[in-house]
């Protein structure tokens, strides 16, 4: 593979089969919104999608998810009459590419219809980095044997759903002249307006005819012409957009937009889309040397982190499945500041304070968990949307039409100390004061506030513990004293004091308004004190071993090697056989180990040695979890 192959994502067939899952694999991006890689001329049972951040709305069951907005995709081309698709005539050659370097896809086809006229087709897209507006197609034919009556037809489709639930309703649309179109829609509940404004352009060859089709919610700019054999035609489909969470008048901001872009063309569009790439990669590439196809899978990943990266908009964070569908619903996770936040954080530390400011935004929504369980301070949902109001669904669907109970809303609550975490890490690398000072520190105390309020004294055995939760392994649910959370709120409350120790010498004024507005009296300050000396920590210092619960040790000891081979996870396979998962010592993902990961400077080489040998063969490495492995990794490479 040369240097240049491991940017590049390729697909030389087309697959019915796959297209959903190939869908997600070439999406594009700028940060703005996604686009599922969802083919221009269309195909029965494709679900294309376009979600930007913060365009939320209404979901049974969720409660809200990102909506699929308006797909701007549609380029339809039509040969003599007949109508291109990779599923009917015949496809000579093929292949789709997606270039991370240049931060675009790809594709070229050679194309026989079925009354046997054979063309060339070449068609690229991108979702500007340069200006996260604007939009951009190309597609170019060449008939190869003889000449051939082409059509194209650039159109706007309102009539998008996730997953079978419409959340946008069309409002109005027109064209200034036939090859311009414009259309406004907006979210059905949380009326956010999203319009768009589009332009057809075709290469100047005699006789081309311009028509719009005015179909409701569908508006679409047409051209015809005649191409001889052996001529390349180039069009170009330029889309902007905006919504209303952008400016007060989006169709306006859209058309505006629209006016420069169409001057600019699409030469001069791609050039500053490709520089600001190459700006970008020159921050944040990472490069493995003697490993290409590892070095290309993590290029991937990276790119797919960047093109869902809010770079103007401190108001929204990375979901946990970025932009690339509507899995998970768009919801915020404990990944985003676990797993994707330190990548920003030391590449591009104004995407990672742009991410943590969301959750500065969202603590009054914080507050009304803690309220609404009875506590005090700040609880931040486990799944988070607009608001920071938990958004976690209680009840869902099973396969066998029966409801299944969703505890992680209720009580997954390490999130707390892990949004904590993810503060300091951030203040600790960039070194961000004014950020500390004026909303990390807020954040921290008033998520010790909630476990001030939480945690439970033992007053037999005079020391502090937390019953009742689930830790990062999601196999174990109701356990008490998870060794992970227990200790990442000692690792919390001791962050706190830091904090104000810290206010009080660099900014007292701040320092002395949180005291008094989050009420960190002398025996609030004097109870966290306490909590930090005494709070359970199973921990055995002599083998270095830490029980990840009470009673772990002694739960059933199942050992995976008895299943392989496997093609399922081990929790389905073990209730299969009539085993409660939540019974016995196998792993969904790391827990001890995560905490050796993230605390690692607290402990010694004994204990990351004893903890890894005890719980790395209990853990379903292979399809337990995706945010498995790469902790694991970590340890590893310190052992």
């Amino acid at each position: 593979m040369t240097i240049g192959e491991n940017w590049l994502i390729r697909e030389t067939e087309f697959d019915p089969g796959r297209l959903h899952h190939k869908e997600t694999v070439f999406t594009i991006g700028n940060g703005y919104l996604g686009t599922r890689g969802a083919f221009e001329e269309g195909y029965p049972g494709a679900t294309p999608a376009t979600l930007i951040h913060g365009v939320w709305d209404d979901a049974p069951l969720f409660f809200t998810e990102l909506a699929n907005a308006p797909d701007w995709l549609p380029l339809v081309l039509t040969v003599d009459g007949e109508r291109f698709g990779l599923d009917r005539g015949e496809v000579l050659c093929y292949k789709r590419v997606l270039d991370m370097r240049a931060g675009t896809l790809r594709r070229e086809v050679r194309w026989r219809s079925p009354a046997g006229r054979e063309v060339n087709i070449s068609i690229e897209r991108f979702a500007s980095l340069a200006d996260e507006h604007v939009l951009a197609i190309r597609y170019r034919v060449t008939p190869l044997n003889g000449p051939a009556k082409i059509e194209l037809r650039a159109g706007l489709n309102a009539y998008t759903d996730n997953w079978g639930l419409r959340h946008i309703e069309w409002l109005a649309q027109g064209s200034p002249d036939p090859q311009r179109i414009w259309m406004r829609s907006r979210t059905l509940n949380t009326h956010i307006e999203v319009a768009y404004a589009a332009h057809l352009a075709v290469d100047d060859i005699p006789g081309v005819e311009h028509h719009f089709w005015d179909a409701d919610g569908r508006p679409t700019s047409v051209a015809r012409f005649t191409l001889p054999q052996g001529q390349t035609v180039t069009a170009t489909k330029l889309i902007t957009i905006y919504t209303s969470r952008d400016t007060d008048n989006p169709l306006a901001a859209a058309q505006a937009k629209l006016e420069q872009v169409v001057e600019a063309g699409y030469a001069r569009l791609r050039e500053a889309h490709v520089a600001a790439w190459a700006d970008e990669w020159a921050h944040c590439n990472v490069t493995i040397e003697g490993d290409d196809e590892a070095d290309r899978a993590l290029r991937y990943s990276l790119f797919q982190l960047l093109i869902a990266a809010p770079r103007h908009d401190d108001r929204v964070s990375i979901g946990a499945k970025t932009l690339s569908g509507s899995g998970y619903r768009g919801h915020v996770f404990w990944d985003t500041e676990t797993f994707i936040l330190p990548f920003f954080t030391y590449t591009r530390p104004e995407i990672a304070r742009n991410m943590l400011m969301y959750r500065y935004h969202t603590l009054s929504g914080a507050r009304q968990n803690a309220e609404a369980e009875g506590y005090q301070g700040a609880y931040y949902a486990w799944e988070s949307a607009e608001t920071g109001v938990e958004t976690t669904p209680k009840w869902l669907p099973h396969p066998d039409g029966s409801l299944v109970r969703i505890w992680t809303g209720d009580i997954e609550l390490h999130i707390i100390s892990d949004i904590a975490y993810a503060v300091n890490q951030y203040w600790h690398v960039t070194g961000d004061d004014d950020f500390m000072r004026d909303h990390g520190a807020e954040i921290i105390l008033d998520t010790a506030r909630f476990w001030g309020s939480r945690v439970e004294y033992n007053a037999e055995a005079d020391r502090y513990e937390v019953t009742d939760v689930i830790g990062p392994d999601e196999w174990h649910e109701h356990v008490d004293n998870n060794v992970y959370t227990n200790r990442m709120i000692q690792y919390h409350l001791r962050l706190a004091f830091k904090v104000l120790d810290w206010l009080e010498e660099h900014a007292p004024e701040k320092g002395a308004e949180l005291r008094q507005r989050l009420d960190l009296s002398h025996e609030r300050l004097a109870r966290w004190r306490d909590i930090e000396a005494k709070i359970k920590v199973n921990y055995d210092p002599e083998t270095g071993l830490m029980e990840q619960f009470d009673g772990y040790f002694d739960l059933q000891d199942v050992d995976i090697a008895d299943y392989e081979p496997r093609t399922q996870a081990m929790d389905t396979l073990l209730r299969e056989r009539g085993i409660d998962p939540n019974d016995t010592q196998l792993l969904k993902q790391p827990d001890v180990i995560m905490l050796l990961c993230l605390l690692a400077d607290a402990y010694d080489d004994k204990t990351r040695q004893a903890n890894w040998d005890y719980y790395a063969p209990r853990t379903d490495h292979r399809y337990g979890s995706s945010l498995g492995p790469t902790f694991h990794a970590i340890l590893a490479c310190r052992l």
